[in-house]
């Protein structure tokens, strides 16, 4: 069984999927950016993300598994079934690619299977990222100013925005993207525990002006820009060894099943 500090069996069988196979704090846990939730303007949760095998009939008949998605309490989990799973890394969903660059202690469950998944994240590095990245920045940086009335923000969070004028959380988020994107593009490493934490922290809070968060993310847009030019990585995933990796995980799973 798999054991998450707070939560019981009850809880945890609620949140996760049968057969899950990788587990890890992901967000701000996983950034260093959490802010306490006793802090008047924390809006963090905790959220964590997973990979599991589907039941046999998802690959052997006609059974359908993509994801699970579960809101309970503080608590915000997704875990993807593997071949969806393998989609969004071939695509570079900075979420999704994140969870195979935690640091150590943000895993909270790892099988052979999900070690071999981490073992090989390398097929799934390329300068596509830019694309991705930069994508999801660009998401962020309209959001920061246009989505004060969204349904997906509490009203803590619309307070916040009211106070502030902006949403600071998406601008942590739009620094961060950059950054990172920035970091993997010129040394092929996925910093997801982050040294400009403070700074990142100091973002969401409301101590940087709109203005300067503008700044920085414009110049950091030109430096992603040239470093897609400089990088060295791959024009694209190894979209064959990707493959072949997954066609054998799911091999081994099912040959478990048919012994077990």
């Amino acid at each position: 069984m798999i054991k998450i500090a707070g939560l019981n069996e009850q809880e945890v069988n609620l949140l996760l999927p049968n057969r899950t196979i990788l587990l890890g704090y992901v967000g701000s846990i996983s950034h260093g950016t959490q802010i306490n939730s006793q802090h008047p303007l924390s809006t963090d949760d905790k959220d964590i993300m997973g990979v599991a095998i589907g039941d046999m009939n998802v690959y052997l008949g006609l059974g359908k598994f993509e994801q699970k998605v579960v809101t309970y309490l503080e608590w915000d989990s997704v875990v993807y079934e593997i071949k969806k799973s393998f989609r969004l890394l071939l695509k570079q969903n900075p979420n999704v690619i994140g969870l195979l660059w935690l640091p150590e202690q943000n895993y909270i469950y790892r099988s052979n299977a999900g070690q071999l998944l981490i073992l090989n994240r390398h097929l799934f590095s390329s300068k596509e990222i830019y694309h991705s990245f930069s994508g999801y920045a660009h998401g962020q940086l309209h959001r920061m100013t246009h989505s004060a009335c969204n349904g997906y923000m509490g009203e803590k969070r619309k307070k916040l925005v009211a106070q502030f004028g902006y949403d600071c959380k998406n601008a942590a988020h739009l620094i961060r993207l950059l950054r990172m994107g920035i970091e993997f593009l010129t040394d092929g490493i996925l910093q997801v525990h982050r040294k400009d934490a403070h700074e990142l922290k100091a973002i969401k809070t409301g101590k940087w002006s709109l203005e300067k968060v503008q700044d920085e993310a414009d110049k950091l847009f030109t430096c992603a820009r040239q470093a897609y030019v400089n990088s060295t990585l791959p024009a694209q995933p190894q979209y064959e060894e990707a493959e072949a990796l997954l066609i054998k995980i799911i091999r081994q799973e099912v040959i478990q099943w048919e012994t077990t």
